[in-house]
């Protein structure tokens, strides 16, 4: 008969969980994004991202995977990565440059004054309340890629086009 030992598994869940904490507050420093904005484009409390950052064991999978696609991170178990869409290339970034996207750029000429970048949030609601105003014919490949992603990452409460 195997017996587990109970101490071993918890002791490594625990060093794993405080090692990706460590690789999420890093990464999050590297970008020079705050936590509270990390946690609002992972669309998970403030709280609940000082959670993970800190190594807490008890935070949901999901909360973890929207942690690190946000990040632009890969979890990987055994050299196989578990996100398809960061496999894949698809990703959502923090903050959307509006001089990288042409159309989303003519759809923000009401956004506050001087703005270069807005939120996955705000990017959504500009193309969801102007999307009359866009010429589908002139969206480049990766505009096209970036609608997609505010769709797969908003799900069926996002981009109503």
């Amino acid at each position: 008969m195997t017996r587990i030992n109970v101490d071993d598994d918890a002791t490594r869940d625990q060093v794993t969980a405080a090692e990706l904490g460590r690789a999420l507050r890093a990464r999050r420093k590297v970008l020079s994004i705050s936590a509270a904005a990390a946690a609002e484009a992972a669309q998970i409390s403030r709280v609940t991202w000082h959670r993970l950052e800190k190594g807490a064991i008890t935070v949901s999978w999901g909360s973890v995977l929207a942690a690190t696609r946000v990040l632009g991170l890969v979890v990987r178990f055994g050299g196989h990565e578990t996100d398809s869409e960061a496999a894949s290339g698809a990703w959502l970034p923090l903050s959307i440059r509006l001089d990288d996207y042409p159309q989303l750029r003519r759809l923000a000429w009401q956004v506050r004054d001087g703005a270069q970048s807005v939120s996955p949030r705000e990017a959504l609601g500009l193309y969801e309340r102007n999307w009359r105003h866009l010429q589908p014919d002139l969206l480049g490949a990766e505009e096209r890629k970036l609608i997609e992603a505010l769709r797969d990452t908003f799900g069926a409460d996002g981009l109503r086009v």
